[in-house]
């Protein structure tokens, strides 16, 4: 089974300056088979991607909120701690 999705976020911790570039990262520590991963802010429904890495190019005020990684093996699902993001 999946475990152990953790989030981190380059800047560190999630605070990012208004037109700057945010890249967040998924890890996932044990888990087999192909995983798909989907990105997620606020709980909305539309993933805003898919992949191990989510890059926010030019942040806007409307990007902060709190962001989640889903990890999925085809059998169960997984999913990080929300990280929330801060725009400055």
């Amino acid at each position: 089974p999946l475990s152990g999705v953790s989030l981190s976020a380059q800047p560190p911790g999630g605070q990012v300056a208004l037109g700057d570039r945010l890249v967040l990262s998924c890890a996932v520590a044990a888990g087999t088979g192909p995983l798909s991963f989907s990105w997620h802010r606020g709980g909305s429904g539309a993933p805003l991607g898919t992949g191990p890495r989510l890059e926010l190019c030019h942040v806007g005020d409307n990007d902060s909120g709190h962001y989640q990684c889903r990890v999925s093996d085809g059998d169960s699902v997984a999913e990080s701690v929300p990280l929330n993001v801060t725009v400055l």
